[in-house]
């Protein structure tokens, strides 16, 4: 064990911190989640990030070369500063990856944090065997990284791949980033269930409104695929209108960077094929014709440990 070198992966998400210690296979050998205390400003975000890893490093015998962390919002990788992360009140510019670095005395690796869940499919995952892939992650937010031959791309100032940022209907809802119509107003996990409770008043024969209003149970995305198992209508069309609005805002990607391969991760992509087949069907009715017969779109591998794997993998990964 001693010879064997490990890092610790930190996946920082609006709602849940997950910290673990994984080797450079992406073996996950110790973890934990805490809640991440987003909306008391980035003091507490970063304590319960400090907490989290104290925790995983408590009696541990593992020889840890670093810590990566995965974050939302544009990171500036030389100094490891995250800006401006979506969901999280408060953050202008935090130099996460100092303040972690002067904490724990261990090199501290900082990456978007869709940017590191794509790095871990890339290597440990379902774009092992892909040369170029496009990664988009459904949670609180939308995110996205993008593979071009085998290396992450960063653009200009490290924020490539905000996904979750294109606009679908320039008329649409403000965004917490500022914009209008973004995918991620409709399917971020927030917006989303603001959106059932809201349509539900008009769904009255959807097992939905009896699990929710009668026997209180929560309405999270897991449910919704729950009723949609049970051939609940407005389930299964909800999951076919959420299918339809991210394979249009992927038809733009897709035409513009001319990468057919699609990777798609986090807490919606568990709606299974009924989801992936109406990605599916709106991607193919919306890519330039030489594409079409290309277009491959796969659930990602790594599920809910994509996170923590691809933040360890930053120790090691050089791009």
């Amino acid at each position: 064990m001693a010879d064997i070198e490990y890092a610790v992966g930190v996946d920082l998400g609006g709602t849940t911190v997950k910290v673990g210690i994984a080797d450079e296979k992406g073996k996950i050998v110790k973890k934990i989640a805490l809640d991440t205390h987003a909306h008391e400003g980035p003091e507490a975000v970063i304590a319960q990030i400090k907490k989290a890893i104290k925790k995983v490093l408590k009696e541990s015998k593992y020889n840890i070369s670093g810590i990566g962390i995965g974050s939302p919002g544009a990171v500036i990788l030389k100094k490891g500063t995250v800006e401006n992360p979506p969901n999280f009140p408060g953050w202008g510019k935090v130099h996460l990856g100092a303040i972690i670095k002067k904490e724990f005395k261990l090199p501290v690796f900082v990456e978007n944090d869709a940017n590191a869940a794509a790095i871990g499919e890339m290597i440990f995952g379902a774009g092992k065997k892909l040369n170029s892939f496009v990664m988009v992650t459904l949670g609180t937010g939308v995110g996205g990284g993008i593979i071009i031959d085998r290396k992450l791309y960063r653009g200009e100032s490290g924020a490539a791949g905000e996904l979750g940022h294109i606009s679908i209907d320039y008329k649409g809802e403000q965004c917490n980033c500022g914009s209008y119509g973004c995918i991620e107003t409709y399917l971020g996990n927030n917006y989303l269930i603001r959106r059932v409770r809201k349509e539900l008043e008009n769904e009255q024969d959807s097992l939905l409104n009896k699990w929710v209003m009668e026997e209180e149970m929560p309405l999270t995305p897991k449910l919704i695929y729950e009723a949609a198992c049970e051939n609940d209508l407005y389930a299964n069309s909800l999951i076919a209108d959420i299918g339809l609005k991210l394979g249009a805002a992927l038809g733009s990607v897709i035409n513009l960077l001319d990468i057919p391969n699609v990777i798609i991760g986090g807490g919606v992509a568990g709606f299974s094929h009924r989801l992936f087949n109406s990605v599916n069907e709106s991607l193919t009715e919306r890519v330039l014709k030489p594409i079409k017969p290309k277009i491959k779109v796969k659930p990602a591998r790594l599920k809910n440990e994509a996170g923590i794997k691809g933040a360890s993998a930053l120790v090691y990964y050089k791009s």
